[in-house]
């Protein structure tokens, strides 16, 4: 059995240990049940995770969580851990859509009275929404006003009538990060960034209609405000055309300085920079302004879905109880405070296609929660389930306080368009009561709940291993695709 095949080293958890032959400077850690192993075997997931474990100054162990799947160098579902001082940031260990996330909006309504107007609501979303490749926001920015955005985030909008100061106050960094500077940021990714805003774009993401269908955790669910048998909203959207064109920058940059650093790579795909360096710095802050403008972007579809409930039942938002859960980003870096090997660091964690789950009485966690455990957004495909667990104690061993962030990918988009019609899809989506408004065939899919890893199977391995554990179960009875 060669060095680099994972063995078992617990219940899900797999491992591939140090091989300097092949450039590793930590392990590589798995976490997953044999079927989602199998799956990663069959890609590249496994093979990605070794070479990021050759990074600088990675610390730990290159992680892999039971949603990881081939990514653009780094897997998606991956987390890889940096030392501050000596380590690198790299544009792919974030990935193209930087601060795609995740938020929940809860409500008093019942699935009863929802159904009774699905078509209505759906309808109403889907127009009022903008969504699809290229979707145009319904805002004009200017240079300036698109400069607040990058530094304020979920404030701009609020500021702007998009919602309420509640909102911000259970958002990942309170939907706003400091330090994002919008000098960092090209005329390229402007001009592709502001027409933008407010708008859901095209592949997997997506808002959804659901209902609570099982609850795990009661005293959680209570604190989140979610009950049996009431319907939820969840929106999937990251930084649109302005974070892919900020990747796409630095990714270049991070490239050209690779030689002047001294960084050798096993795959160029991998490109970093020394954390403190003039680059890594200028990255950051370009980076960080797309997180605001990705937080921000949610806050207005949140806005608009509040509006369309508003008009189709006739009520207020207050007698609606439309308030926000938890928005939470899945690509992501930034430095936080670990212990490896007994001693408090600071790390630069990326998160690629992974989910913060911090436990109970971390300061990054909203006040509302943090005696809890932070909430934890899993997205599941548009046919299955989306999940609401808790962050535990067990993340910050195994995982650098993360876990999965959504089913994670098992066939290509092309795959699936060869593989499947609208109409099939269509129909297995009816037959289990849900409607589906999207902008085009290929929306539809691409997105197909076959193209996709079984959500419970994911859930199941974070909750069996203590790093998040399970609240609450939603299945979707609406959807509206790009």
């Amino acid at each position: 059995m060669s060095s680099t095949a994972p063995r078992k080293i617990g219940e899900n958890q797999y491992q591939i240990d140090v091989d300097s032959n092949l450039g590793m400077k930590v392990p590589v850690r798995i976490y997953a049940d044999e079927p989602l192993l199998q799956k990663m075997l069959s890609d590249r997931t496994i093979m990605q995770a070794r070479n990021v474990s050759s990074i600088p100054g990675i610390v730990g162990h290159s992680v892999v969580l039971p949603d990881g799947h081939e990514g653009y160098g780094f897997p998606v579902g991956g987390v890889a851990a940096m030392d501050a001082e000596e380590g690198m940031i790299s544009p792919g260990g974030v990935g193209y859509d930087i601060n795609c996330g995740v938020r929940l909006l809860r409500s008093n309504l019942t699935e009863e009275t929802v159904r009774s107007k699905l078509k209505e609501l759906v309808t109403d979303l889907f127009s009022s929404i903008p969504s699809g490749v290229g979707s145009k926001g319904a805002v004009k920015l200017t240079h300036s006003e698109l400069d607040e955005v990058l530094v304020n985030g979920v404030d701009w909008a609020i500021d702007h009538g998009y919602g309420s100061s509640d909102d911000s106050d259970v958002c990942e960094e309170n939907g706003q990060i400091k330090n994002a500077d919008p000098n960092k940021v090209s005329d390229k990714a402007r001009k592709r960034g502001a027409p933008q805003l407010g708008s859901l774009g095209s592949g997997n993401h997506f808002l959804e209609v659901q209902k609570v269908t099982e609850i795990h955790d009661e005293e959680a669910a209570k604190r989140m405000g979610i009950k049996e048998g009431t319907i939820t909203v969840l929106i999937h959207c990251g930084s649109r055309g302005f974070g892919h064109q900020v990747c796409s920058d630095y990714l270049r940059v991070s490239e050209q300085a690779m030689e002047k650093y001294n960084i050798h790579l096993p795959d160029r795909e991998l490109a970093c920079v020394p954390n403190n360096s003039e680059e890594g710095d200028s990255y950051r802050k370009a980076m960080f302004a797309a997180l605001n403008f990705a937080w921000s972007n949610r806050q207005m579809l949140t806005h608009w879905t509040r509006n369309s409930f508003q008009r189709v039942f006739d009520q207020s938002e207050s007698d609606l109880d439309m308030k926000l859960v938890y928005d939470v980003a899945h690509n992501i870096a930034k430095v936080e405070k670990h212990k490896v090997d007994g001693r408090e660091r600071n790390l630069v964690i990326h998160r690629k296609g992974a989910t913060r789950a911090f436990p109970a009485n971390r300061d990054e966690i909203p006040l509302k929660y943090r005696d809890l455990g932070q909430p934890v957004l899993v997205p599941g495909s548009m046919g299955t389930a989306s999940w609401i667990l808790l962050g535990q104690p067990n993340s910050m061993d195994l995982s650098f306080g993360s876990t999965a962030h959504g089913a994670g990918r098992t066939m290509s988009r092309s795959q699936a368009r060869r593989n499947y019609t609208e109409d099939d899809v269509k129909k297995s989506l009816n037959d289990k009561g849900i409607y589906i408004k999207a902008l085009t065939r290929d929306g539809v899919v691409e997105e197909t709940p076959q193209a996709y890893k079984d959500v419970d199977a994911v859930v199941n391995v974070s909750h069996n291993l203590g790093i998040a554990t399970k609240v609450a179960k939603l299945v979707p009875i609406g959807v509206i695709k790009g």
